[in-house]
């Protein structure tokens, strides 16, 4: 695993997430790389990837690929 010092400064929720559970994560982009936190938890740290691999991975989630 690879430590970035890349700066996200606008997190986001999904408008799915609804906000009443707080089991919600929170996505960021910076350049080419996007940023995952947990939303309960935001100091815990975050991890980065980049689009590609964010956007097959929210594509696998749609349909239902993972089981979470």
């Amino acid at each position: 695993m690879k430590r970035t010092n890349t700066s996200f400064t606008q997190w986001r929720k999904s408008s799915y997430s609804g906000g009443e559970s707080g089991q919600c994560v929170e996505v960021a982009q910076a350049s080419a790389l996007v940023g995952i936190r947990d939303s309960k938890n935001p100091q815990a740290g975050h991890l980065t990837v980049d689009r590609a691999a964010f956007a097959a991975l929210v594509s696998q989630v749609k349909s239902g690929d993972l089981n979470l």
